[in-house]
This record gives C-alpha cells, sequence and structure tokens, in this order.
C-alpha cells in the first residue's frame, strides 16, 4: 500500500533520461515529415493528457508561434458534427490509448487528410493504430492509478516537438538537463515532504500557477484531488483575481508554482497580497524571495529554463498529494472510485 506512486514518481528521472535518448531522432523525423504541412494544432485529450495539452498552448505558442487549440471530442461522437479541419495538424496525447473519443478525433481527422500523431504508453493502443505517426512515451507499466511518469514524459515529449520544429538545437540540449534536474527536485522534495502532516484536516485549497505553468496548476490541482478527496481548484493567478480571490479566509491553504521567469514578478507581487488577506502559502520555486513568504516551501534548482519548468515543478506537487493521502489515512496507490483505464465517448 503507497508504495507504487512512490516508486513510479521516483522512477521520473530515468524515464525521461531514456526517452530523450531513444526518441530524438524518431521526434526529429516526424517534425521533417510534417514541417510546413499544418498552419495550427489541434489536440484531443483528457484528464492528466488534458493537462499536457495546456503546456502544449505554452510551449508552442512561446517557441514557434504556433496557435494550439484543444478538441471537443463530444462534437464527433456523441453531437456527430466534428468541425472542418483544414490546415491542422492533429494530435491524440492519452497514456492508454484506449478512450473512443480521442480515437475518433483522430480517425475524423485522417479523413480530411490531416496529418496525425498519437503520444501514448501503449503502441499497440487504438490511439496509436489510427494515428499516422506514433510517439511511444515508453515510459513502463504504470500500475498506480494515479499518471506521474506518463504526464511528465508527454511534456517532454511536446517540449522536443517544439524545439525540433524551430531548428533550435541550444532548445534540445537544454531538454536533455531536465532528468537529472529533475532528480535533485525529488531528493529535495523527499527532504521536505514531512511539512506535509500540517495539511491533514484540510478540506479544500486553490492551485495557482500562470504561463507555462498554468499546465502545471491543473496536473497539481487533480492529483491532490484524485489522491485525497481534497476539493483543489486550479486557477491562473491572473483569473483567481477576477472574483475567486473573494473565498481566501484567514489560514486559507493556497499551492502556488513560481519559477523564475517571465511570470515570476508577477506571481511574486500576487503572493504578498494573498498574505495580506490571510492566505497560507504552500510555494514551489526557485527564488527565495518567495519561499521565505511560505509556511511550507519545496525549492527546486536554479538552472531551470521556464518553458521547461512545468516537467520539474509538477513533482512536488505529485509527491505532496501522495503525502496527505497517507496523512489522510487513504490508499494513495488505488484512490476509491478511479480506475487505471477511463474510455469516454
Amino acid at each position: 500500500m503507497n508504495n507504487l506512486l512512490f516508486s513510479e514518481i521516483n522512477e521520473q528521472p530515468l524515464v525521461l533520461e531514456r526517452f530523450f535518448k531513444e526518441k530524438k531522432t524518431i521526434i526529429s523525423e516526424i517534425t521533417r515529415k510534417i514541417s510546413r504541412k499544418f498552419k495550427y494544432i489541434l489536440i484531443a485529450a483528457r484528464g492528466t493528457s488534458d493537462n499536457a495539452a495546456r503546456y502544449a498552448q505554452y510551449v508552442m505558442g512561446a517557441n514557434n508561434n504556433i496557435q494550439v487549440g484543444l478538441a471537443t471530442p463530444s462534437l464527433f461522437t456523441i453531437y456527430g458534427s466534428p468541425p472542418e479541419l483544414d490546415e491542422a495538424l492533429v494530435l491524440g496525447i492519452s497514456q492508454s490509448g484506449q478512450s473512443p473519443d480521442i480515437v475518433s478525433v483522430i480517425d475524423r481527422a485522417n479523413k480530411q487528410g490531416r496529418p496525425t500523431i498519437s503520444i501514448t504508453n501503449d503502441a499497440a493502443s487504438p490511439l496509436a493504430q489510427a494515428s499516422e505517426f506514433i510517439i511511444d512515451l515508453h515510459a513502463g507499466v504504470e500500475k498506480a492509478v494515479a499518471a506521474t511518469k506518463t504526464y511528465t514524459t508527454s511534456l517532454m515529449a511536446l517540449a522536443m516537438i517544439s524545439a525540433t520544429l524551430s531548428g533550435d538545437e541550444e532548445k534540445m540540449t537544454a531538454i536533455g538537463k531536465i532528468p537529472g534536474i529533475s532528480q535533485k527536485t525529488l531528493e529535495n522534495t523527499i527532504e521536505n515532504i514531512k511539512q506535509v502532516q500540517r495539511y491533514r484536516y484540510m478540506e479544500h485549497c486553490v492551485v495557482l500557477g500562470r504561463g507555462f505553468n498554468y499546465a502545471t496548476a491543473f496536473e497539481t490541482s487533480l492529483k491532490i484531488k484524485e489522491l485525497t478527496r481534497v476539493i483543489a481548484v486550479p486557477y491562473s493567478s491572473a483569473d483567481f483575481k477576477h472574483g475567486p480571490i473573494a473565498t481566501v479566509q484567514k489560514g486559507f491553504p493556497i499551492f502556488i508554482i513560481a519559477p523564475s521567469g517571465k511570470m515570476f514578478d508577477h506571481i511574486h507581487e500576487f503572493s504578498s497580497g494573498l498574505l495580506d488577506i490571510g492566505a497560507e502559502l504552500i510555494v514551489v520555486s526557485n527564488k527565495a524571495e518567495i519561499l521565505n513568504k511560505a509556511a511550507t516551501r519545496f525549492p527546486i534548482p536554479d538552472n531551470l529554463p521556464e518553458w521547461l519548468s512545468p516537467i520539474v515543478t509538477v513533482i512536488p506537487g505529485q509527491l505532496f498529494a501522495r503525502q496527505l493521502a497517507i496523512e489522510k489515512g487513504l490508499d494513495s496507490d488505488n484512490p476509491e472510485g478511479l480506475t487505471k483505464v477511463t474510455e469516454t465517448y
């Protein structure tokens, strides 16, 4: 009990290193074949994979000037009114590759003559078989119900697609350093994980991120909900200002993802305002000025480019959620009410 998830979280540096070495050439070949065949990207995904798609919106937008949209699968299945996909590259992201609605988006894209790519941990899955190109995460079997290593490897796949589309070797070199940075993050977080005891009776919290780490806010929130039954609500810090901030009362826990980068000054300033109205901060950052404001701190390494930071900043959230489940007497490997493969239509 509670060991499978811990093992898989700890596998991430090795899985990321293996993926980078084994898939660099394959991803380069795929991007060469699809280059100049599309003007925007449409991604079909659910759950954790949907959060990876949110990362794609930022990484492709910031690094490649490519607009990325999220598909509405029920238009393809239940409503039977799929949109025209002219000039789209269509990606399906799914750890299992089993969900019929995601497969249906890929099928329709194929019928419309659009290039399709699947990012999945099962190269024999229906999603993979339906796609023109396959990026196999090769993360090994994920036995715990909550996805961890397949999420971070999906982010690395998207970062590598972005880097190869731009032809930027410096960016690819930076991606190659992520496994080592993630290992250090794991060690730092495990060292500080006993702090989570403080939140044993927590029932509600908010998770804030912005820019590249908007995806991290959603994924951290999802892990907390899946594993602990806590109502954890993700927001962009900008959106949180527009109304939801009224929910903050004295001692209200707010989990903030704030690595260095263009968004840091905004998040740092906003965190001061949250303290002024009584919030208690849980912070993931490599900047002392915001870590020092937190009741609970998860430091990350300094040498982390903002555009790659979501591959790393989610790790403290994964371990936080697992530890909180343990503190609440719950089974973090097999949370009640969930199954490993979820099929939607």
